[in-house]
């Protein structure tokens, strides 16, 4: 027989929502209009689909079952539609963004004018914070994140990469000696992130220790400068400590312990068709990152969260 889609998007609403009011304020049609169109579906298919009280909507079993075939049959429809419409159109819309807040402040705030001068339709919303944001609970378009990437269902493009120094000022070097192994760093102050495990690189392997020492926090930025004045060894990514080096403020050592670079990563949801917007973001910051370092652009899809 024909399938039958008079209400079915309403069902589908009410049945993710747990709520008639709530469905018909996200259809923008009223209560009465979802409630009938639910109740013709039903009289359709002879089954009760919903229990109904006058605090709570749940699903039947059949009407899980239903929701259950339904929601992809749906959701392909609505990709297949979008992928019809937006092959034409122009990128638009609010962008949703979260980067680390170093990385985000150096590389990925200086690209905002170029482009959203280049795409005067689009908006960015972009929000800097080293926590791992979830991208469906927040409803974020594209998070940069770097290193390794735990198995998910995103999807990840490659921008570039990163490098891992270990380091020290050449006071602190001078007055401590310099570690000529890994194991030698329980013997130094070292100043530590967010993460006490430092990672170097051993015959082929990269491998962890515990670092400790008496200055802690979060910000690469405070970790760089208590380096700088020798208050300790740090690890941190290159682009907080490349012109330190350059200079002479920062001596980098256990150079033949480095680890290889990190992969610097694009992430967004997956299963929909890329909308043009997000599309020309991820072009415009693969094309547009500034250091040599990070000029890959490969995509992958691959595990990530």
């Amino acid at each position: 027989m024909a399938p039958h889609w008079e209400g079915l998007n309403e069902f589908l609403s009410v049945a993710e929502h747990g709520s008639f009011t709530q469905a018909a304020n996200k259809l923008d049609i009223t209560v009465v209009s979802v409630s009938r169109r639910v109740a013709s579906l039903e009289a359709y298919l002879g089954v009760k689909l919903f229990h109904r009280t006058t605090r709570k909507v749940s699903l039947t079993d059949e009407g899980e079952l239903y929701y259950q075939r339904c929601r992809p049959l749906l959701a392909a429809l609505v990709d297949a539609e979008q992928t019809i419409t937006q092959s034409q159109a122009l990128p638009s819309g609010l962008v949703r963004v979260t980067a680390p807040v170093n990385f985000g402040e150096q590389y990925i705030a200086p690209l905002l004018a170029p482009f959203l001068t280049a795409y005067p339709q689009v908006s960015i919303d972009l929000h800097l914070t080293n926590r791992r944001v979830d991208l469906t609970d927040t409803g974020t378009d594209v998070a940069i994140r770097i290193g390794h990437l735990p198995d998910s269902s995103l999807k990840a493009k490659r921008l570039g990469s990163r490098q891992l120094t270990i380091c020290a000022s050449p006071g602190y070097l001078a007055a401590h000696g310099s570690p000529d192994s890994p194991s030698a760093l329980s013997r130094h102050t070292c100043l530590v992130g967010s993460n006490e495990h430092w990672h170097y690189q051993s015959s082929g392997k990269i491998r962890t220790l515990t670092v400790s020492g008496k200055l802690r926090c979060n910000s690469g930025v405070a970790l760089l400068d208590a380096a700088k004045h020798g208050l300790g060894l740090a690890q941190l990514p290159h682009y907080y400590v490349q012109a330190a080096l350059a200079n002479g403020e920062l001596v980098e050592v256990l150079t033949d312990y480095r680890v290889d670079d990190e992969g610097i990563w694009a992430l967004y949801p997956s299963g929909r068709q890329l909308q043009p917007k997000v599309a020309a973001w991820l072009e415009f910051l693969a094309d547009h990152l500034p250091d040599q370092q990070l000029r890959t652009s490969t995509s992958a899809s691959m595990g990530a969260r």
